[in-house]
């Protein structure tokens, strides 16, 4: 992918850490400008209260190859999303990429506990932070990717709407966070498509975030003694395989055909090619499914 994005400008909304970060990093890895956003600096930590920052990301995407631009921004402030925009039109006259990756809710999720149990506040802070951020966002950078044709938009979200229609996702308010991100891509995708831009909504399979590491007592090199608690984490994918789907849709210039799509990046490296860092090829949404949620045995033969 080297090269491949020379001169296309991507701002990436919720870069600090996770998913987010490696869709920047990768975006950087094939040449692109990328604006990193987020609520944490080294001298402020968001509710998240996690050490990654926003400087950190940056400096990783001109690491890979590209330019990485830190910028703090709080998504549901729309004076400071204005502002981004408007700071990314005058550095750079134009926006090729966007992904909306903002989240930030994990704090506020309880889980298998009916509607009636959850705490209201912290359940529309949750919605706020998946849905309204992304709105807002989209509702300032969009006229500035829409003034030359080709331009693409990303909704990370947890699940493809196939996945999301038949399982519920272990809490009301998570379970519609995630199906309205990928309602957005489908809505958006209407709205852009007059104007030659695409709108895809992207989940990953089982993600090895920073905070799943911690979680499962591993680093990203050990990360296969994981399976000693949960013997299917063999499926999981780092998140750099979710950012190379992401640079791979944005080199593609055939990208259209994905428009209003829900997609998983097992499904996008199987049209693509590319590969995870340990050079296999995760199907963990498949995976999941298929044998995870049917009840069977962990064996990841035939799906990385």
């Amino acid at each position: 992918m080297t090269g491949t994005l020379t001169g296309k400008v991507a701002l990436v909304a919720g870069a600090t850490r996770g998913a987010g970060r490696q869709i920047a990093v990768q975006l950087g890895a094939a040449g692109a400008t990328v604006y990193a956003t987020g609520r944490t600096t080294r001298e402020h930590r968001s509710e998240m209260n996690r050490p990654e920052t926003i400087e950190e990301t940056a400096e990783l995407v001109t690491a890979a190859g590209g330019t990485g631009l830190a910028v703090q921004v709080d998504h549901l402030v729309p004076g400071q999303v204005r502002d981004l925009v408007d700071r990314i039109d005058r550095e750079q006259g134009r926006l090729d990429i966007l992904v909306n990756d903002i989240w930030g809710a994990d704090p506020l999720i309880t889980w298998y506990k009916p509607v009636w149990e959850q705490p209201l506040e912290a359940g529309f802070r949750t919605l706020r932070l998946a849905v309204d951020t992304h709105i807002i966002t989209s509702h300032f950078a969009m006229p500035l990717l829409i003034r030359q044709p080709g331009g693409l938009v990303v909704e990370i979200g947890d699940g493809t709407t196939a996945y999301n229609d038949g399982n519920y996702r272990l809490s009301v308010f998570y379970d519609l966070a995630k199906v309205s991100v990928n309602r957005l891509a489908f809505s958006q995708a209407r709205e852009l498509a007059p104007h030659g831009a695409t709108a895809v909504a992207l989940t990953p399979g089982w993600i090895r975030s920073e905070a799943m590491l911690e979680h499962f007592g591993v680093t990203e090199e050990n990360w296969l003694d994981g399976t000693t608690k949960d013997p299917h984490f063999a499926i999981s994918e780092s998140p750099a395989f979710v950012g190379r789907a992401v640079a791979a849709l944005a080199a593609d210039p055939d990208r259209a055909r994905w428009n209003g799509r829900s997609v998983s990046s097992g499904e996008l490296a199987r049209v693509y090619g590319f590969t995870d860092l340990d050079g296999s090829r995760p199907d963990g949404l498949r995976y999941i499914t298929e044998v995870a949620d049917a009840g069977r045995p962990a064996d990841v033969t035939g799906y990385r």
